[in-house]
């Protein structure tokens, strides 16, 4: 995006939040979340909707598209008008652009006209024909709801409902009416019409809503969000262009939505068509908490991404829901360190091919279940906690080493501390890979690279982009995504002292099977400023001993002033 862009999403941000934010007086943020996400997704699809049926209208009137009406068959111009609006309301057009089919009831113009009308005020006739009357501002949302899952079956049980949180009317209207007021389609800033299609905006303030609202949740928000730039710098070294992608503790799904996004790119880079790219992308997920399963959903949903999430919300270790699944490409990042996880049933299970997982910590059972779902040809990456790279408690080392001598793990990434909302624990990134040896894949940008694994240290990285968080930019994530592909590829690739190693499975032998980065690349390298050892140190202590001296100059200073207002010392 260019700056005109940006500044314009920035603005928007800022602007629906703060209409969004007005709720916390009445709601906490786990409960007005639903509500104001809820809005977002009838937005969205009723503007994806009326997008459509413009097109569509154009092409009815085009005689050279195979959809042209000709006028001349129709007796008069209102005949015809109303040939056309009922043409447009053929849900076969929309299905078969994998467009969501959103009944009159549900579509925004709908919703902002009747949420303006009095309490009581028919709306419309049922299918009985019975009056349908206005109950509240909240009631009329959730009608809406209803009847876009009614239409669509892929969308069945996974939207939110805002009856039960009982926000008086008042507060409602103004939220739509904010979210009415921002133009999501052809939008333009500053009189600069610009570039930016109504999924992508609407994409966008989903995305920024979530992280706010893991901001405002804190330890619980961080559930169901991972930092963007964390998945973005995954995303980016893994680089899924094609086949099955699977994440089994997927959140909201923020590893499907960079997926997406770096498809398109990778798609305009290559010249090639993103909507053809994206269908050789099939995403498979699974959610054990019922809320964040929904909200992955409508995440995909507002992306257009098609999904499989399972039949239902479910614990990822005792009811897989992709219990044959082999992916291409398996990211997550899970709870960590997870101690209620066990249970008898996982006893012997075949998933733990390289040993039992401790029953009080799930990182080596998260850990072996995407390997056990992972394809001959496949890579993944592993967000844990950095006590998975030296632990050897509960046979957690003896897994490790496993696994280093199974020639699994590829790259290890210590990140910095700070980066998460909801915990204060280091972490780091596994990435494995069943094809060191590149013969499967047959990806001819990658070389051999059997008992080899590559060490990233990035904990000295990233900036504070508040008081409490830490993130990376973009070039932080070029950094650590440049080493890591040119180490595949064999070009260009050095060690650095400090930052990046590449050893061998000898060298991890002898750190006795430990994947901690720091013990590989060791400390940086010093700057060399000509100065003899002897003088830096004469120097330094002399420094020391004026401060000191200034120091105490100062005290007896301060002293003094107290003793004249008459303070004992």
């Amino acid at each position: 995006m260019n700056t005109t862009e940006q500044q314009f999403l920035s603005e928007l941000d800022a602007k629906l939040w703060n209409a969004a934010d007005r709720l916390r007086n009445n709601l906490d943020a786990a409960n007005y979340k639903h509500i104001v996400l809820g809005l977002i997704f009838l937005k969205y699809v009723s503007d994806a909707f009326e997008e459509h049926q413009r097109k569509l209208l154009s092409r009815f009137k085009d005689e050279n598209h195979e959809y042209y009406l000709p006028p001349e068959d129709f007796e008069d111009d209102e005949e015809y008008q109303e040939a056309l609006a009922e043409e447009l309301e053929d849900l076969d057009y929309y299905r078969e652009q994998n467009v969501f089919w959103v009944p009159r009831e549900a579509r925004w113009q709908t919703l902002r006209e009747k949420a303006a009308l009095p309490t009581g005020t028919v709306l419309w006739q049922d299918e009985r024909g019975q009056d349908v009357k206005l109950r509240s501002v909240s009631w009329l949302v959730d009608n809406a709801l209803d009847e876009i899952e009614k239409a669509n079956s892929k969308l069945k049980g996974i939207l939110p409902r805002i009856s039960q949180y009982q926000l008086d009317n008042e507060k409602l209207i103004g939220l739509i009416n904010s979210f009415s007021d921002t133009s999501f389609s052809n939008p333009e800033y500053k009189g600069e019409k610009l570039h930016l299609q109504s999924k992508d905006i609407l994409g966008h303030v989903y995305e920024y809503f979530l992280g706010q609202f893991a901001l405002a949740e804190g330890k619980q928000g961080g559930q169901y969000y991972t930092p963007k730039s964390i998945v973005t710098l995954i995303v980016e070294m893994l680089e899924p262009y094609k086949g099955r992608v699977y994440d089994p503790a997927m959140g909201s799904g923020g590893f499907f939505v960079s997926s997406d996004k770096f498809i398109e790119n990778h798609a305009e880079e290559q010249h090639y068509d993103p909507t053809e790219q994206k269908k050789q992308i099939s995403v498979y997920g699974q959610e054990s908490n019922p809320t964040t399963w929904r909200l992955a959903a409508m995440n995909m949903a507002i992306r257009g991404i098609d999904f499989n999430f399972g039949k239902k919300n479910a614990d990822t270790f005792l009811d897989d829901q992709h219990p044959d699944l082999r992916a291409d490409y398996v990211m997550a990042n899970p709870p960590f360190n997870m101690k209620e996880w066990w249970h008898a049933k996982l006893e012997g299970d075949v998933r733990w091919q390289y040993g039992e997982p401790p029953k009080n910590n799930a990182n080596f059972a998260w850990l072996q279940h995407m390997l056990h779902h992972l394809a001959p040809g496949g890579s993944m990456a592993l967000l844990l906690a950095n006590g998975s790279m030296s632990s050897d408690q509960s046979g957690e080392g003896d897994i490790r080493e496993r696994l280093v001598e199974a020639d699994l793990v590829e790259c290890m990434v210590a990140l910095p501390g700070q980066l998460f909302t909801n915990t204060q624990i280091p972490a780091c990134i596994w990435f494995l890979t069943k094809d060191k040896a590149n013969g499967l894949v047959l990806d001819e940008r990658k070389r051999d690279r059997r008992s080899e694994t590559l060490f990233i240290d990035a904990r000295n990285l990233g900036y504070m982009k508040d008081r409490v968080l830490r993130d990376f930019s973009n070039e932080d994530i070029r950094t650590i995504t440049d080493a890591f592909h040119q180490w595949q590829k064999g070009e260009c690739y050095e060690d650095k002292a400090g930052f990046c190693y590449s050893a061998s499975l000898d060298d991890i032998r002898k750190h006795g099977h430990v994947l901690t980065p720091g013990r590989y690349v060791g400390a940086p390298e010093q700057e060399d400023d000509g100065e003899q050892f002897a003088e830096k140190m004469e120097r330094l202590n002399s420094e020391l001993r004026d401060q000191f001296e200034e120091s105490e100059r100062l005290k007896r200073a301060i002293q003094r002033s107290l003793w004249s207002l008459g303070y004992e010392c």
